[in-house]
C-alpha cells in the first residue's frame, strides 16, 4: 500500500482495444505543438496526476507510465493535449492528458525526424535550449557558465536559446554552495536540451545539470514558455 501510495495516480478511458503489444515495441510520443498523424485511431485518452504524496514523477518517468497504459491496449503513440509541470508551491510532478492512438504504418513516423531542426545544417553554430522548470529552490538563482563564458542567468520558471559559434569538447557548470559541471560535446549545425534544476544541499541546495534527450526537452521547454506566459 505505501508504494502504491506514491505513485503518480493514472486514470484510463478506453473506447477500444487490440491485443496488447511487447514491453519491448516503442511508443510514439507526439508533443502538444505536434500535428496529431493523419489515418490515425483513437483508443482512448489518459491522465497522470499527483496523489499529493507521488514521488517519481519526472517527465521521462510520466511519459514511461504512458506507453505502459498505451501498450496495454495495442496503442503504439500518445499525443499529449495537456502538459502541467511542476510548481513551485504547487505539486512537484509534471502531469498530463493525453490522447492514446493506434497508427496504422507507425514505421512512416520517426521521433528523431520529429526532434531535428533541418534549418541548422550547413549554418556554423549550435543551439542550446536551457531551462529550468518550477520546483526546489525557487529563490535561488545562479549563473550559468560554457567554460569560461557566463551564457545565462538561471532562475525558476526560465528559459533562454543559446546561439554557440564555436564546436569541440567543452564543460557547463554552475556554483551555489557546490560546483556542478557537466562535459558537453558541441557540434555545430545540433541543438542540445539543457535541463537545469536543484537538488538537496547542507544550506543552499545542490544545481543539477543534465543533457535532455531532444524529444523530451522540447516539451519540457515548451512547457516553461507556456507556464511562464501565462
Amino acid at each position: 500500500m505505501a508504494i502504491s501510495s506514491c505513485a503518480p495516480k493514472i486514470s484510463t478511458s478506453i473506447s477500444k482495444k487490440y491485443e496488447a503489444l511487447d514491453y519491448t515495441e516503442d511508443v510514439l510520443i507526439f508533443g502538444m505543438d505536434d500535428a496529431e498523424p493523419e489515418n490515425v485511431e483513437q483508443l482512448g485518452t489518459l491522465k497522470i496526476g499527483d496523489t499529493g504524496f507521488s514521488t517519481g514523477c519526472s517527465f521521462e518517468a510520466v511519459l514511461e507510465k504512458a506507453k505502459i497504459e498505451a501498450r496495454i491496449i495495442g496503442g503504439n503513440a500518445i499525443k499529449i493535449t495537456e502538459h502541467t509541470p511542476p510548481s513551485t508551491w504547487g505539486s512537484s510532478c509534471h502531469r498530463i492528458k493525453a490522447n492514446i492512438l493506434r497508427i496504422e504504418n507507425i514505421k512512416d513516423y520517426s521521433v528523431t525526424a520529429m526532434s531535428s531542426n533541418d534549418s541548422l545544417i550547413g549554418s556554423g553554430f549550435a543551439l542550446l535550449h536551457v531551462y529550468r522548470p518550477g520546483g526546489a529552490g525557487a529563490l535561488i538563482r545562479f549563473d550559468l557558465h560554457l567554460g569560461d563564458s557566463v551564457i545565462g542567468r538561471v532562475s525558476n520558471n526560465w528559459k533562454e536559446t543559446i546561439k554557440i559559434d564555436k564546436d569541440g569538447l567543452n564543460t557547463l557548470w554552475v556554483r551555489t554552495e557546490t560546483k556542478t559541471e557537466l562535459p558537453i560535446h558541441i557540434q555545430l549545425g545540433n541543438e542540445y536540451y539543457i535541463r537545469c534544476s536543484m537538488g538537496m544541499g547542507v544550506f543552499v541546495g545542490r544545481p543539477i545539470l543534465e543533457i535532455v534527450d531532444n524529444t523530451i526537452g522540447r516539451m519540457e521547454f515548451r512547457a516553461v514558455a507556456q507556464k511562464k506566459n501565462k
